[in-house]
C-alpha cells in the first residue's frame, strides 16, 4: 500500500493521521516478521500470565516479593499489548495509516506504563533492600498494607505528568512529513516531524526523563549498593550465594529494561538515528517483557515448585 507524504510546503491542517513505516523496509520479511511477533506476544501473554496465577494460589508465594512480581508481570502485559498487537495489525493488513488521536493514545499509555515500569523496578529493588540489608525489620515495614500502597503509587504516579507530555507534544503543528520512521508511536521520531523549533519540548522529555527514568535508577543503584556490601559481609558462601539468587534475577532485568530506555531517550538528538532507535526500543518494549518470566522462573526455586504444582494439578 502506498501512502502520500505530506512535505513542509503542504498546509499543516492537512496531516490528519500519520504513517508508522516500522519495518516496512524489509518487505520480503513481512510473513516472517508477524511469525516471529506473533510467537513473542504470545510467549509474552501465557509466561506474564502463568506468574501472576501461581503467586495469587500458592500459599508458599504469599511474600512481598511475589507481590511485587505478579504486579510487574500485570504490568508487562499491558506494557506489551500497547505496541505489538499494532505492529502486528501492520503487518497483516499492509494498512500502516494511524490517526492523529490514536497515534497520541498509544503515545499516552506507553509513557504512563513505562513510568509505572520505572518506579516499580525500583519499589522491587527497596524490598530486596529491606530483606536483605534488614531482615528483622523486614516483616514489619513491608506489610500487606505498605506493599499496596508502594504498588499503587508506582502505578498512579507517573499519570498526570505523562499525559499532559502527551497533550503538549500534540499540541504541535505537524508539517515535515507524516511519515514516522518507527514501529510504534513514540516520542523522538514524532518529533522530528513538527515545525518550527522544538527545543523546549525537547527539553521537557529530557526532564520527565531524568525525573521518571534517572531517579529511580539511581535509587536502584543505591539500593543494590548497600545489597551488596551486606552480602559480602555474610560469614560463609551458602548464605552469599542464597542472597545473590533472590535478588540476580531483578538486577538482569533493571539492565536490560534500563540500559536501552537511557540509550534511547537522554542521548544528544544528534546522535538521534531511525535504526537504532527502533533496535533499542525492541529490547525494552518486547525482548525484556519476553525474557522477564524465564529469568524470573527459572532463577528462582519457589517460582518452578509452584508451576510444577500448578501444571501437575491441571
Amino acid at each position: 500500500m502506498k501512502y502520500e507524504q505530506i512535505n513542509a510546503e503542504d498546509n499543516v491542517s492537512t496531516v490528519k493521521q500519520f504513517v508508522l513505516l516500522g519495518f516496512s523496509d524489509f518487505p520480503y520479511l513481512q510473513g516472517f516478521l508477524f511469525g516471529v511477533f506473533s510467537i513473542v506476544y504470545i510467549i509474552i501473554l501465557i509466561g506474564n500470565s502463568l506468574i501472576v496465577i501461581i503467586t495469587r494460589l500458592d500459599p508458599t508465594l504469599q511474600k512481598p516479593m511475589y507481590f511485587f512480581l505478579a504486579n510487574f508481570s500485570s504490568l508487562e502485559i499491558c506494557y506489551v499489548s500497547v505496541t505489538l498487537p499494532r505492529i502486528l495489525f501492520s503487518i497483516c493488513t499492509r494498512n500502516r495509516s494511524i490517526s492523529l488521536l490514536d497515534c497520541a493514545i498509544q503515545m499516552c499509555f506507553f509513557l504512563v506504563l513505562g513510568a509505572t515500569e520505572c518506579f516499580l523496578l525500583a519499589v522491587m529493588s527497596y524490598d530486596r533492600y529491606m530483606a536483605i540489608c534488614n531482615p528483622l525489620h523486614y516483616p514489619l515495614v513491608m506489610n500487606p498494607q505498605k506493599c499496596i500502597q508502594l504498588a499503587a503509587v508506582s502505578w498512579i504516579s507517573g499519570m498526570p505528568i505523562q499525559i499532559g507530555q502527551t497533550s503538549q507534544i500534540f499540541s504541535l503543528q505537524f508539517c515535515n512529513s507524516n511519515q514516522i520512521d518507527h514501529f510504534f508511536c513514540d516520542i523522538p521520531p514524532v518529533i522530528k516531524l513538527a515545525c518550527g523549533d522544538t527545543s523546549v519540548h525537547e527539553l521537557s522529555v529530557f526532564i520527565v526523563s531524568m525525573l521518571f527514568a534517572a531517579i529511580p535508577f539511581m535509587l536502584v543503584l543505591a539500593s543494590y549498593s548497600k545489597i551488596i556490601s551486606t552480602i559480602l559481609r555474610l560469614p560463609t558462601a551458602t548464605g552469599r550465594g542464597k542472597a545473590f539468587s533472590t535478588c540476580s534475577s531483578h538486577l538482569l532485568v533493571v539492565v536490560l529494561f534500563y540500559g536501552s530506555a537511557t540509550i534511547t531517550y537522554l542521548r544528544p538528538k544528534s546522535n538521534h538515528s531511525a535504526g537504532i532507535d527502533r533496535l533499542f526500543s525492541l529490547f525494552y518494549t518486547i525482548v525484556t517483557p519476553m525474557f522477564n518470566p524465564v529469568i524470573y522462573s527459572f532463577r528462582n526455586k519457589d517460582v518452578i515448585a509452584a508451576l510444577r504444582k500448578l501444571l501437575f494439578k491441571t
